[in-house]
């Protein structure tokens, strides 16, 4: 019998400023979700940009998958959640995001992150 993987709890704090570090953390929770692991996707500072409709397409980096792929990825075997602090700065409410795109405070960040045998990685 096959372990279940661990859950996997990501945090990507950048946007357009930093492709290469945004597109790594989407890559990587796509990739755990292809390898059916329990991921949760945190978009916070600038990333929290990215639930809103088409906003993903607005980070293009050479030689990666598309933002809005790995974005879909996630949002169909995963969970994805901005924020509140951040969804709150920029005037992101939830009418405004991503259908399955939830918001969310740092009590729950910590809750996912301190779940038995999850691990949490920051970008």
């Amino acid at each position: 019998m096959t372990p279940t993987p661990r859950p996997l709890v990501i945090k990507t704090t950048s946007g357009t400023e930093r492709p290469e570090a945004t597109n790594q953390a989407f890559t990587v929770a796509a990739a755990a979700v292809a390898a059916g692991a329990e991921v949760s996707l945190w978009l916070t500072g600038e990333s929290a940009w990215f639930a809103l409709p088409g906003r993903a397409g607005d980070l293009v980096l050479e030689h990666a998958t598309p933002l809005a792929e790995l974005l879909d990825l996630v949002l169909e075997g995963g969970r994805v959640t901005v924020c509140t602090q951040c969804a709150a700065r920029r005037g992101i409410g939830p009418q405004d995001v991503l259908p399955g795109v939830r918001i969310a405070g740092a009590a729950v960040f910590v809750e996912e992150s301190l779940a038995e045998r999850a691990q949490a990685l920051v970008y």
